[in-house]
């Protein structure tokens, strides 16, 4: 399997900037950085239109935790500046201390 080093990003946004979304493109995710940065500008060019603003932006993926990625984390600002993170949730597993599969056991 092959490992993504970097996932591509596009939001697009109303002309305020106040309504933004995510936007589908062909190639979202690289083997390379590198690669990333070279297809930005043609991934951009492929949604133009879909929106007043458009921006995009290549972020880093960790190896060590390519599998544990579940949230894409953005926000566009005022000025059209893109902040966006990969991040990892805080999924807290419930449990049950008291075992009733095993209460047959106990004796009477």
């Amino acid at each position: 399997m092959e490992h993504i080093a970097a996932l591509l990003l596009v939001i697009g946004c109303s002309n305020t900037m106040a309504d933004c979304h995510e936007l589908q493109v062909p190639v979202s995710v690289f083997a390379t950085a590198d690669q990333c940065v070279a297809e930005r500008p043609f991934a951009l060019g492929d949604v133009q239109g879909q929106a007043q603003h458009i921006v995009g932006k290549c972020l880093a993926v960790d190896p060590a935790l390519e599998d544990d990625y579940d949230q894409i984390v953005w926000n566009v600002r005022p000025d059209g500046t893109l902040n966006a993170s990969l991040a990892i949730s805080n999924v807290v597993m419930a449990s049950n201390a008291a075992r009733p599969e095993k209460d047959y056991l106990r004796q009477q």
